[in-house]
């Protein structure tokens, strides 16, 4: 009898090995592609920072790519943070629906039930579900012309920055038209706070990331000091710079967190737990409205399908000043993609993408060089025309080595837009307009680009085919107004 107990144990372990042994080797491999194609990805300028990437609930890759910072040659390393901008928004929508399962909140409630000295004719309009699917028409802060180079520097209180910044009229009825609003969630910060009477970040410690162990993530004010704090920087033909500089009073609840690969790891985790919401307010949290954008984050299926069925994407990307991020989550097998960068990277959602199709098995392209790189140097050495010959000769015979995506032409025409070469630029947003006819972008920045030489009609004509193609561009409709006054 012992005999064959311990042979048949001896059979059992042998048989488990053998059906864990192929789901090792499939991990294994998937992130020897993934090392691979993100080491080609920060050789051609297009990923700095740190990537986590796990598989049914399990991390198979993590890796740091560059440098936290440039001036020091500091290396990122996986416990470098980052600021995250709008994966903020989720842990924003998490406190909400918090608070509703804790009754102080309702969803169909109205602004103005919380925020009392907001102005009535709007507050008595807009529902907090309408604040957390951009559906509540109030203007975005971030879409003022202006903002940025006049605002974005100064810091406020949050009654005072609602008051003067998130309390414009309204652009259409709510609920009726999707528009990306940071106003929105800023306004959801503000109402945090005036139910639990506690500051928006001590919230969040106490709520979430206090009981989840996420020790490397905060608010990030630029006067303290934060251990491992990557620095920010923008791209350019010869290298890069220091991001401008914002205060981050002003993100707030739309944006001012920072965080690791590895914490946002454990937030993933959690959420297919009770531990911060329950399964009916996170059923609320993951169902889509208008523009597949439901309350903090986006809900689509990805652009392949497996074993012919749809694969289910929970995901939102953040982009501040000198930071771009990503958080993919694909629900039903648990896998997750998370990419934190600290240079503004354009690439950062599709290599995502690519990254997706590699947990998949599915046919990927490989990162391709920049055109940017060569046709500058090109039009700075030549001129434009040789520029243009130059694009055209290399797309019609190198098109598997460099990136002729739509943002390549759009990037380089606004870097000749900085450096006072507006004539160049509209050269290069005209080509882009002819490779992406039916992109309502390519457009919008040649419109731009026409401004700058006063060009108004020439403006108007691209600005209304930009809202032509996409109806929710809010800066071609805001800026054609003003244009079409008289």
């Amino acid at each position: 009898m012992r005999r064959d107990f311990l042979q048949n144990r001896v059979w059992f372990c042998i048989a488990i090995i053998f059906l864990i042994a192929p789901h090792v080797a499939v991990a294994q491999d998937h992130a020897a592609k993934i090392q691979e194609f993100l080491a080609t990805a920060h050789k051609y300028r297009q990923f700095n920072g740190s990537v986590l990437v796990a598989e049914n609930g399990k991390v198979v890759y993590k890796g740091a790519y560059g440098q936290a910072n440039m001036e020091w040659n500091i290396p990122n390393t996986p416990d470098t943070r980052f600021r995250l901008g709008s994966i903020t928004k989720q842990f924003t929508a998490t406190v909400i629906l918090q608070l509703v399962e804790q009754g102080k909140i309702k969803l169909d409630a109205k602004l103005s039930d919380y925020l009392p000295e907001y102005r009535k004719d709007t507050g008595e309009k807009v529902t907090i579900h309408h604040l957390l699917t951009h559906t509540s028409g109030i203007p975005s802060y971030t879409s003022q012309p202006g903002f940025f180079q006049n605002v974005s520097r100064n810091p406020y209180k949050v009654d005072e920055f609602v008051k003067k910044y998130a309390s414009g009229n309204l652009e259409f009825e709510p609920g009726s038209k999707f528009t990306y609003n940071n106003s929105g969630y800023f306004l959801l910060g503000a109402i945090i706070e005036r139910v639990t009477g506690k500051p928006y970040e001590q919230v969040l410690k106490e709520n979430i990331f206090d009981p989840l162990g996420m020790k490397n993530t905060g608010y990030d004010h630029h006067d303290t000091l934060i251990p491992k704090r990557a620095s920010g920087y923008i791209k350019t033909l010869d290298g890069y710079a220091n991001a401008a500089y914002l205060d981050m009073s002003i993100p707030y609840a739309a944006g001012s967190l920072y965080s690791t690969v590895d914490d946002l790891y454990l937030w993933d985790q959690a959420l297919y737990t009770d531990k911060v919401l329950s399964a009916q307010s996170k059923a609320l949290m993951y169902k889509p409205f208008l523009e597949d954008y439901a309350y903090g984050w986006a809900v689509t299926n990805a652009s392949f399908k497996q074993n012919n069925q749809p694969v289910q994407v929970i995901s939102h990307d953040g982009g501040i000043n000198g930071f771009s991020t990503t958080i993919v989550r694909f629900p039903k097998e648990k896998n997750l993609i998370v990419m934190l960068d600290n240079t503004s990277s354009e690439y950062v959602n599709r290599l995502g993408e690519s990254i997706g199709k590699i947990l998949y098995n599915q046919p990927y392209e490989p990162p391709k060089m920049s055109i940017i790189p060569v046709l500058s140097k090109t039009i700075a050495e030549k001129g434009i025309e040789a520029g243009v010959a130059q694009y055209r000769d290399l797309k019609a015979k190198q098109s598997a080595t460099y990136d002729f995506a739509e943002p390549e032409l759009n990037r380089l025409g606004y870097q000749l837009l900085r450096t006072g070469k507006a004539k160049d630029a509209i050269e290069i947003f005209k080509l882009n307009v002819e490779a992406y006819p039916k992109s309502s972008n390519p457009y919008d920045s040649l419109a731009e680009a026409y401004m700058t030489i006063n060009e108004r009609d020439l403006a108007i004509q691209n600005y209304k085919k930009a809202v032509e193609l996409n109806p929710n561009n809010t800066n071609a409709i805001e800026t054609l107004k003003r244009l079409e006054k008289p």
